[in-house]
């Protein structure tokens, strides 16, 4: 077998622009991976391409980043999903440029590359990736350009700037060309409630309510202002102190952690009755990755495709992946399941032995003080109580020590400052060891206004935990502790919990325009479902189309944008090149004598051939062919002027 000739050096241009186009690959990808692997990687790549600028890093060297590289995935990410691929893909393309010093490295760098822009979509939709995803493949268009030049033109490797305006041009038009099929596929192709990739859900945690609840672990979840939901009323808008977004709802505690009762879930919702008017409004959820849905407390009606529980927690039939958009109602509740079922009545009474003896005492010690009342009165009196005592004595913070065994204890009778996880789980326990039926509920508190867009933006850090107590003269009644304490951290109302403000600097606005520019982002691209995709096409006379007629649909405008690409390409080809044109022309002369060139026939056979005709013009005929056939395939220094000129002087 033949040796493969070693493929040409990069020239300094080349693999300046090679190198940037890497990391603008690179720069979406590092932005979704968690922040210290994010800042990892990015600062390693740059190291490891100006440590192997000259020459390519030692192959012991490069075999321990990368085992140092997958380490630290390891410890962020362990097991297989896609986080944990895309962070081993950044790794690997971080360090790619360790050994990439020819025009076949430079190629295969830019060819993996172009992965990571991509992966990145499986991460995240948002405008921000896709423009970056944009930058990355004219960059790595334009590299790959830049190479197949050099290939051809080994003296263009030592001179000339990495990019002109032609070669921008060119990607351009390439890029144009592409839009329509790009288009046809999102418009046409058919929406999948799933995504395609199919890999198992998120191996890297991100902040966001959970089936459990543990004192200190929401803290990320606190001082995270990522947005959980984007809130459009459509007519009466409800307080501030009246917007509760009910999520999971904890019943069982083994001490430390309040988990779902899971076997309580598909238990239909009790009766309702409504103490007000109610509100309409469009919930917006960003991508969750589970069933768990938010909704105003309390929901009166749902979407289809959802279910609510006993408890009025909402659930959806499939894991919201995506973003996904919900019509509800709510209202205000006058009354909530005023017939307790005797086996819901001892799960909100369960308390697991041997943990919190003081707090047991002392719920004791109200429950035989208090006596009891069928009415009610005196479980509302102990849970008057409980607040009263918060109130007083009481402090919010997030600066609190880590949970002991007895952490309730510690809470009410030692430390007692803490905030909304702690504040919770003590009143339910003390209400518990008093007799008084309790459950947590955790969701969001509270919401910011966007004047901008005339809408609500629920974040991740307006997390909050509240209590449910059972009263036999109303069911189950609300209860904040925290609000009782700190209602201003529980209600958005402080100017610190303004989004936009960075210290003393106010970039409200800013924000405001840019969250406002997401929405849309996210109602005319990320929203574009199967049913918006059926009102497009019922607009074009297309009523209900099937997956077939889609499909057909597709592959129809999919044919069409292939072939006036196809046509578009051969024709600029023809129209750029003014060498090639004039060789045309001249054959079209010959054509109508009846001695054109056949498709298969190079151009100096052909000449040849014409020769043997007629000698006495085919002389000339020969040597036109040679010097355009040397002109445009062995880069002849002939002006091409001159070549021009004579090709439109010839005649048959």
């Amino acid at each position: 077998m033949a040796d493969v000739a070693p493929s040409p050096a990069m020239g300094p241009a080349a693999r300046r622009l090679v190198l940037l186009a890497t990391a603008a690959c690179l720069l979406p990808l590092l932005l979704q991976l968690p922040r210290p692997l994010g800042l990892g990687f990015g600062a390693g790549a740059l190291v490891v391409a100006a440590l192997a600028w000259r020459r390519p890093l030692p192959a012991m060297l490069r075999l321990a980043l990368a085992a140092a590289a997958l380490l630290a995935v390891a410890s962020v990410a362990p097991g297989i999903g896609r986080d944990t691929a895309c962070a081993v893909l950044a790794a690997m393309l971080a360090l790619k440029p360790a050994e990439t010093f020819s025009l076949r490295d430079g190629r295969s760098l830019l060819g993996f590359g172009l992965f990571a822009p991509f992966a990145t979509f499986l991460l995240d939709q948002g405008p921000t990736s896709l423009l970056l995803a944009l930058m990355a493949v004219v960059l790595a268009l334009l590299g790959l350009q830049r190479l197949a030049a050099e290939e051809g033109d080994v003296a263009l490797a030592e001179r000339g700037r990495p990019i002109d305006r032609a070669a921008v041009a060119a990607v351009g038009r390439l890029l144009a060309l592409g839009l329509p099929l790009a288009l046809a596929a999102f418009w046409l192709f058919p929406r999948l409630p799933n995504p395609l990739w199919g890999l198992p859900e998120r191996a890297i945690a991100t902040p966001g309510l959970s089936d459990s609840m543990s004192p200190g672990g929401w803290l990320d979840l606190m001082t995270d202002d990522t947005p959980a939901a984007r809130v459009q009323f459509f007519g009466a808008t409800p307080r501030p102190e009246q917007m509760y977004w009910r999520g999971p709802v904890l019943w069982d505690f083994d001490g430390g952690t309040w988990r779902l009762a899971r076997d309580l879930r598909f238990f239909p919702p009790p009766r309702l009755e409504a103490g007000g008017a109610g509100w309409d409004y469009q919930l917006d959820l960003e991508p969750t990755d589970n069933r768990q849905l938010i909704a105003l407390d309390l929901p009166t009606a749902m979407p289809d495709n959802t279910w609510t529980s006993v408890d009025f927690s909402v659930w959806a039939a499939t894991p919201q992946h995506n973003l996904s958009r919900w019509r509800m109602r709510s209202a205000p509740a006058a009354e909530v399941q005023p017939d307790l079922h005797p086996r819901l009545r001892a799960r909100a009474l369960a308390l697991p032995p041997g943990f919190n003896p003081r707090t047991l005492a002392l719920g004791r010690q109200w429950r035989q003080q208090a006596g009891s009342d069928p009415a009610g009165r005196a479980d509302r009196a102990i849970a008057q109580r409980a607040l009263a005592m918060i109130r007083r004595d009481f402090a919010y913070t997030l600066d609190v020590p880590l949970a002991g065994r007895n952490e309730v204890d510690d809470f009410l009778f030692d430390r007692r400052e803490g905030y909304c996880e702690h504040f919770s789980s003590a009143f339910t326990v003390l209400m518990r060891a008093a007799g008084v039926p309790a459950r947590v509920v955790t969701g969001y508190a509270g919401g910011y206004r966007n004047p901008v867009g005339g809408y609500w933006l629920v974040r991740k850090s307006d997390a909050h935990a509240w209590v449910e107590v059972w009263l036999p003269d109303r069911g189950w009644t609300r209860i904040d502790p925290t609000a009782a304490v700190a209602p201003e951290n529980v209600y958005d109302t402080i100017a610190d919990r303004q989004p936009g403000r960075i210290g003393n600097l106010t970039l409200a606005p800013v924000f405001n325009a840019s969250d406002w520019l997401r929405r849309g982002w996210n109602d005319f691209v990320l929203g574009f479902n199967a049913q918006r995709q059926q009102a497009l096409l019922s607009r074009l006379g297309l009523a209900r189309p099937d997956a077939r007629h889609l499909v057909a649909l597709f592959a129809l405008v999919a044919g069409l944008s292939l072939a006036w690409m196809a046509w578009t390409l051969a024709r600029g080809e023809r129209e750029r090149d003014p060498l090639l044109r004039a060789w045309h022309a001249l054959e079209r002369r010959y054509r109508r004598i009846g001695r054109g060139r056949a498709p298969h026939e190079p151009a100096l056979e052909w000449a040849r051939r014409v020769a043997a005709d007629r000698p006495r013009a085919g002389e000339h005929l020969v040597a036109l062919a040679t010097r355009f056939s040397d002109s445009r395939y062995a880069r002849a220094r002939e002006a091409s002027s001159v070549l021009l000129r004579d090709l439109g002087r010839h005649r048959p």
